[in-house]
């Protein structure tokens, strides 16, 4: 029997707020276990939760982002389940009254654009973290993650492949970084998401059962898990089997998912409103000051970037998908343009350095060269001052030493050679050593052309002005 994959998501968003949810606690991450730590996120008895105003800001510029409803009025609730990782045997959520509710996003998929609807978007504290690798006969806990606010983001069963359900990860992920409320950073588990996946026979209307699939870290085992589990359910179901409702988690080095406890329904949860916490209202003026915040989204500075910088689709989406990094380049790109250069002119350069040299040289390369001297290297390129060889060289330097651009050059004798008597000689020299490709060239053999422009850039230390390095070379091969 031929049959219809139907998936739907819950993502959790790890917001970036400097404290826990409901206490002062600290949210950095890789800090020693149990440090970050208080009576309120212990679940210690009499202890009283306050909410964190900057999680709700965030939770609902998120919602004005994935165009959702904001409620004026929703509430915090307990979810009662019981594991050593959650110390009040209770997480605070929101059930009946979510935060955001009724909201879409686009994905495109084989050229094709599909609006995937999300149910709602709740406010809701994370648990800890149980240990368990290198720790020989025991487990331990590490409750720094306790209380720390997550932001749960939940669709409609709206997608039919592992690659729509992808394509919404990466674009759900791209939306809530360009937003500054959640890093995206999925190997740290700052953004987790678990699939609900189920089979129905084709043109079927009735959902089958569904199965939820954990411990997934990265947008590879994401598709590996989902299409593992269809062939997985595909087979029980022509044996004649049912599949069961649980929630299996994915292995990554057997590369196939085991079962681990069966699903559970709202009810067992025992769902009822938190008494410690009062309703949470929010106004117009809250939702207003949130609209005011939003940033730019992705789709959209992807097509400004093309249109206003000239730059090609893939390379506005690599610059795109950091906002940092966005940022950074315009920042670069306007400080050549205060002097007159037009942005087509100077970005495609720029462009390059930020996404193909700067990374490999440093991970977080913004932070150690301002983007007012990558600007200023354009600027040195541009006048023909300087090489694409040398700004490398340069970058090099500048993140090796910590010395400004200027000073580099300068240190270094690395301005470009464009004295036309200084670069015939290089030239004639370079001809001389090498008569038979001289020979070659005169003879028709116009591909030994980029030998001559590569022995004469090496000669000149990677010094010479390239365009007039092919000028005299054409004039002189031809004398």
């Amino acid at each position: 029997m031929a049959y219809e994959v139907v998936i739907g998501l819950e993502v959790h968003a790890q917001l970036l707020t400097a404290s826990k949810m409901f206490c002062g606690c600290g949210t950095a991450f890789g800090a020693a276990p149990n440090t970050q730590t208080c009576p309120v996120c212990l679940g210690m008895p009499g202890v009283l939760p306050v909410i964190n105003r900057k999680a709700v800001e965030f939770a609902v510029r998120t919602g004005l982002a994935l165009h959702c409803t904001i409620a004026p009025m929703n509430r915090f609730a307990r979810k009662h389940y019981f594991y050593p990782d959650l110390p009040k045997n209770y997480q605070v959520s929101q059930y009946e009254l979510p935060i955001c509710e009724h909201g879409w996003l686009e994905i495109g998929q084989n050229g094709t654009s599909k609006r995937v609807r999300i149910r709602r978007a709740h406010l809701e504290e994370d648990a800890g973290k149980n240990l368990h690798a290198g720790i020989a006969g025991a487990s331990h806990v590490d409750l720094n993650r306790a209380g720390t606010p997550l932001l749960e983001i939940v669709t409609e069963p709206d997608m039919g492949s592992p690659d729509e359900a992808v394509a919404y990860l990466k674009t759900l992920r791209d939306i809530l970084v360009s937003q500054k409320v959640c890093d995206g950073n999925m190997e740290e588990g700052s953004f987790r998401c678990e699939p609900n996946l189920s089979l129905r026979p084709a043109g079927s209307k009735e959902l089958g059962t569904k199965v939820e699939l954990k411990n997934i870290n990265s947008f590879k085992f994401v598709k590996a898990a989902m299409e593992y589990e269809i062939k997985r359910q595909t087979k029980v179901l022509d044996e004649g089997g049912k599949v069961v409702q649980e929630t299996r988690l994915w292995d990554t080095e057997k590369g196939e998912t085991a079962v681990m406890r069966s699903k559970e329904e709202a009810h067992d949860y025992r769902y009822f409103p938190d008494p410690d916490l009062v309703p949470l209202r929010i106004t117009e003026e809250m939702i207003a000051e949130a609209r005011k915040s939003l940033q730019e989204l992705p789709e959209a500075k992807h097509k400004r970037f093309v249109s206003e910088f000239g730059l090609t689709e893939q390379t506005a989406a690599v610059l795109t998908a950091n906002p940092v990094v966005a940022d950074y380049f315009v920042a670069s790109v306007t400080a050549v343009c205060t002097s007159g250069a037009s942005k087509t002119d100077v970005s495609r350069d720029i462009a390059n350095w930020i996404t193909v040299d700067l990374p490999g040289l440093a991970k977080d390369f913004w932070t150690h060269i301002p983007a007012g001297e990558i600007g200023e290297l354009s600027a040195l390129k541009r006048k023909g001052e300087i090489s694409g060889p040398i700004v490398k060289a340069v970058l090099e330097e500048r993140l090796k030493t910590g010395k400004s651009v200027a000073e580099i050059i300068k240190a270094k004798g690395l301005v470009q050679v464009s004295d036309e008597g200084a670069l015939e000689k290089i030239i004639d020299e370079v001809m001389a050593k090498n008569p038979q490709q001289v020979a070659q060239y005169k003879s028709g053999k116009e591909a030994v052309f980029g030998f001559f422009v590569g022995q004469v850039m090496k000669a000149s230390g990677g010094k010479a002005n390239p365009a007039k390095v092919n000028e005299l070379l054409k004039r002189k091969l031809t004398q």
